[in-house]
């Protein structure tokens, strides 16, 4: 399977022979990230607490991400440590140290927490203590974090499958298999519950509504059938995020699109033609994707319609763009965590969390902001509200040095 970097540099280094033959100073530049924007800051943003995780896992591009059960945040190193945070003041409430490398996770639900090592082992651990309560092999690699739903946990492997162990003791309950391109990239789709369903996104482009307990499938739909001459022209993974509003689900595929899909049916609702292997993010008004040059894009989530554009991060390789309060924020490969206007994606401020690359996108849970960096960090953060004087006009924030 091709990295997710590397093929973007391929993709970048082709585009730039094919249209002059030869590199040159300014076709150098053009392919440098972008600088750093000078701006006015406009929202104020602090860091709660951080953590120490385990150690590096830098362009390895895992399923790593924090998740939280409404008490605790569970966070997962590469070197297989396994954490558990009071959620307000960061404090370490139990630390699992297990025997394999872990490249997803963790999956939190039901007491709960389940992470996916190097060789595909699924491990169940309690939630409460972090005791181990059994794993088993999945028999592939996935960076995909695992859910669990319903006494199930579901898993995407990269072998193009979709499983559901039993949640109690890890026993296959049932499993769905899709056909797989000669070529890939590195990465798989989360799977997504809406109701009683998981929806999963495959390698070869398509989306897939599976009922959760018979493990029946409900709908596909193909999000953009492959194209082109050679293997690469037509790869159309479904590798990122997808996310559900109501009944609505949103998909995306590399080289393909972004597109609303009907819950209950599968059908296409609306359609973009925008490339991205991250995925899509949404709240009730917009969906948010970053195309795979680095553009953040803001999507009328009614019909597609597109809102607005921002390039502040082209070739930062930012992580998905995620809503928070009335920003989106993505981070990128310098440990940069930028905050844009969810409305018109005009920057509002920027923290870095170490000088190491984030390739996770920001997970949004109560109140704060978790971003877990590639050194094996793990941070909170919040907005603060500015103080209101008598004289003061309520939607006035207070702004802090954008660097």
């Amino acid at each position: 399977m091709i990295h997710a970097r590397q093929l973007l540099a391929l993709l970048l280094a082709a585009a730039v022979l094919g249209g002059c033959g030869l590199f040159g100073d300014k076709d150098e530049e053009n392919l440098k990230p972008a600088a750093l924007l000078d701006f006015e800051p406009q929202l104020r943003v602090r860091k709660v607490w951080d953590a120490g995780l385990g150690d590096k896992a830098e362009y390895l591009r895992l399923g790593l991400r924090p998740a939280g059960d409404g008490r605790r945040i569970y966070a997962a190193s590469v070197d297989g440590k396994v954490s558990a945070f009071d959620p307000d003041n960061g404090r370490r409430l139990w630390q699992t140290k297990l025997d394999v490398p872990v490249t997803a996770g963790p999956g939190v639900g039901e007491d709960t927490v389940v992470v996916i090592g190097v060789d595909g082992e699924v491990i169940a651990l309690d939630a409460g203590d972090g005791s181990e309560r059994w794993r088993v092999l999945a028999a592939a690699e996935s960076v995909a974090p695992p859910v669990v739903a319903d006494d199930l946990v579901f898993v995407q492997t990269a072998d193009n499958r979709l499983r559901a162990l039993k949640r109690f003791d890890g026993e296959l309950e049932w499993e769905i298999i899709q056909t797989l391109p000669v070529l890939t990239m590195r990465g798989s789709s989360p799977p997504l519950v809406v109701g009683n369903d998981v929806v999963a996104g495959f390698d070869n482009g398509r989306v897939v509504s599976v009922d959760m307990l018979s493990g029946d499938v409900n709908w596909e739909s193909l999000l953009s059938p492959a194209s082109g001459r050679s293997d690469l022209e037509r790869l159309a993974d479904v590798d990122g995020v997808m996310t559900a509003v109501g009944q609505d689900i949103y998909a995306a595929g590399y080289q393909g699109r972004v597109t609303s899909l009907a819950a209950e049916s599968g059908q296409q609702l609306w359609g973009q033609e925008i490339s991205t292997y991250v995925g899509v993010s949404a709240d009730w008004n917009s969906v948010y994707t970053v195309n795979d040059t680095g553009v953040l894009i803001g999507l009328a989530r009614r019909n597609g319609a597109e809102e607005w554009r921002q390039d502040a991060l082209l070739r930062r390789e930012p992580t998905l763009p995620v809503p928070f309060r009335t920003a989106v924020v993505a981070a990128d490969f310098e440990g940069y965590v930028h905050f844009f206007s969810n409305a018109s994606g005009e920057p509002l401020a920027r923290m870095r969390f170490g000088k190491s690359p984030i390739t996770s996108a920001p997970v949004v849970l109560g109140t704060l902001l978790y971003v877990q960096s590639d050194s094996g960090s793990l941070a909170a953060y919040e907005v603060v509200e500015p103080e209101r004087g008598p004289n003061r006009a309520p939607d006035i924030a207070e702004g802090q040095p954008g660097t």
